[in-house]
């Protein structure tokens, strides 16, 4: 049973995710975006004080330092009798629809404001309101039904959170006069290009970051702050109002700008000129991931980490398209239309910090050229390749390689192919039309798989010298019992998982090493177990025998007598009359492979 034609592969590289992790924000759901500055949470346990002392609401919990949690209460008004001291302010999750100049008039100290996910609509919103709080320095906005932003916000202002409204409209004095402001978020907004102001940042120097994902924006802003370091411009796969264009020198002013997330727009080769990017010289992580793109942009900033281009109508990537971007680590083609012969053999050529290089779901029909040598995850799954040659994989530093998924034969797989790989960890070669499995594997590996071939035969010496294999999967091909030399099993002195489900194997194999500890065997021909069948497997914790020719009487209750460490004994269904008698063994029950 295999695969669909464009699954995703099961193993991401971990250096990947935790490069995203610690250098580039992940894109992820708009209303998730970005992480806001923590409120503080009022500790009950400490000095909780009479009502009367602070002017505590009912409702409410109130601390002495000034903390007043009124969240998810149900409140529909804005609470009275605040006290003149409070600093916080936790209104979220509620249903307030109003709050008027006297509401706020008397909270001179008030530093945090949140009203996220209320009722609130910008007619409910008196603008001076905001205006009078001096001291103002967090305010969240977000999951109301706003129109329009307030026209002033004190000049106090830190970060504002305005996502999931329904804002048209920024007014110069919004977001513009403050020079301690920081953190901006408007994504899934209804903002248009003409709803911006000329100057919407105008003398707010110091932001850092700015989400506008999913609006109706067509156009990059323009005038934004040097200051900024992440800026989102990406909107949701379905959005029909999507950035066609990137007018010449939108990024010209932003020196400091480190990550840039562009993905899901309408962009064109012929919407960006070679200059777009260039001068982001702090640029490190960059995403114009499904876009419209038809050839790898030239003039890429020389400090770019992480490019992303997933999901474009690449077709070719030019000799000197990535010349300039030395420092790159991570490059992400995968769900393009690249044919192998449309890369530039020099294309990877002086990348010499690239290691993690994504060209799966493409047209590939043979390993591209001149790929980076310092690589140590490649990843050529769901493409044609129909044939891996004797030097196409010179690539010494390589960890793990994926080929699954492609139309590989043993007549065209060298048998030297894989000889330069001497620290492989990860082999993938599942889902190709394989019949034997390939000589000359790596001794260097930690985990093989080949499921879903036709394979029939693991020839002699195959799997000599692999100590340190882990885990091997050969599931959903035609072995037999005698399809594998004799020893073979044993030979894998390190070996704890071993998958030969889907086959044709009438016996359970008698030579399977004494490291193993999980072996699966369902969907097989195999019609006894004999008492004999794991006494030289004392470490194994999991047997799976479903879907075979199994009975009660064919089965000796013995042969699992002597395993101290059995934790799942799966027969399931597709046997006779199993599990066994009494539903358990040596005092533990017959599992369902549900429950393991």
């Amino acid at each position: 049973m295999g695969f669909p034609k464009r699954s995703i592969p099961q193993t991401l590289s971990v250096l990947l995710l935790a490069w995203v992790l610690i250098h580039c924000q992940t894109p992820i759901e708009p209303e998730e975006e970005e992480k806001k500055e923590p409120m503080t949470k009022p500790d009950t346990v400490k000095l909780e004080v009479k009502f009367e002392q602070l002017g505590c609401p009912s409702e409410c919990s109130c601390t002495a330092e000034g903390a007043v949690d009124c969240a998810g209460v149900d409140l529909t008004e804005f609470p009275a009798k605040l006290s003149d001291s409070t600093r916080q302010l936790s209104l979220q999750n509620n249903k307030i629809e109003e709050i008027t100049v006297e509401h706020l008039s008397h909270l001179h100290q008030l530093e945090t404001l949140n009203l996220q996910n209320n009722w609130l609509t910008t007619d409910g919103l008196e603008d001076e309101g905001f205006e009078m709080l001096e001291q103002l320095a967090y305010l969240y906005l977000a999951n109301n039904q706003l129109t329009a932003a307030p026209k002033v916000l004190p000049p106090s202002l830190i970060s504002a959170d305005f996502a999931a409204n329904q804002l048209t409209r920024i007014f110069p004095h919004t977001f513009g006069q403050k020079p301690k402001l920081r953190s901006v978020y408007l994504h899934n907004n209804k903002l248009t290009d003409v709803g911006l102001p000329d100057h919407m940042f105008n003398a707010s120097d110091s932001l850092e970051i700015l989400t506008m994902s999913s609006n109706f924006l067509q156009v990059v802003p323009s005038n934004l702050p040097s200051s900024l370091y992440r800026l989102h411009l990406k909107v949701s796969p379905s959005s029909n109002n999507k950035l066609e264009k990137i007018p010449e020198g939108a990024f010209d002013n932003l020196p400091n700008l480190r990550e840039l997330y562009l993905q899901n727009n309408h962009l064109t080769n012929e919407g960006m000129d070679n200059e777009t990017f260039s001068r982001l010289s702090s640029l490190e992580c960059l995403d114009l991931s499904n876009n419209n793109l038809s050839v790898v942009p030239k003039g890429l900033p020389r400090n770019l980490m992480l490019l992303h281009l997933e999901k474009n109508f690449i077709r070719s990537i030019p000799g000197d398209a990535l010349i300039s971007v030395r420092n790159l680590e991570y490059l992400l083609l995968h769900n393009n239309k690249l044919r192998s012969r449309s890369i530039h053999p020099a294309a990877f050529q002086g990348l010499k910090k690239l290691h993690t290089l994504h060209m799966y779901n493409n047209l590939l029909e043979r390993v591209p050229r001149g790929l980076p040598r310092r690589a140590k995850t490649l990843m050529l799954l769901h493409n044609s390749i129909s044939e891996v040659g004797r030097n196409d994989l010179a690539l010494y530093t390589l960890t793990e390689l994926n080929l699954s998924y492609n139309k590989l034969t043993n007549a065209k797989l060298h048998r030297d192919a894989f000889r330069k790989l001497r620290v492989l960890e990860t082999l993938d070669l599942s889902g190709n039309a394989l019949h034997a499995m390939p000589l000359g594997l790596p001794r260097s590996l930690h985990l093989l798989e080949i499921k879903n071939n036709q394979l029939t035969s693991i020839p002699d010496g195959t799997l000599t010298g692999m100590d340190k294999l882990h885990k091997l999967v050969l599931s959903h091909n035609q072995l037999k019992l005698n399809s594998a030399y004799q020893g073979a099993w044993m030979e894998l002195t390190a070996l704890t998982t071993l998958d030969l489900s889907g086959n044709q194997l009438t016996y359970i194999p008698t030579d399977l090493p004494e490291s193993l500890e999980y072996i699966y065997l369902q969907s097989n021909r195999i019609s006894s177990v004999p008492a004999s069948a794991f006494e030289g497997t004392p470490n194994i914790k999991g047997i799976f025998l479903r879907f075979n020719r199994l009975s009660v009487e064919s089965v000796d209750e013995s042969s699992f007598s002597h395993l101290s460490n059995l934790q799942v004994l799966d027969f399931g269904t597709g046997n006779t009359d199993i599990p066994l008698k009494g539903d358990e063994i040596n005092g533990k029950k017959i599992k369902d492979e549900q429950e393991t």
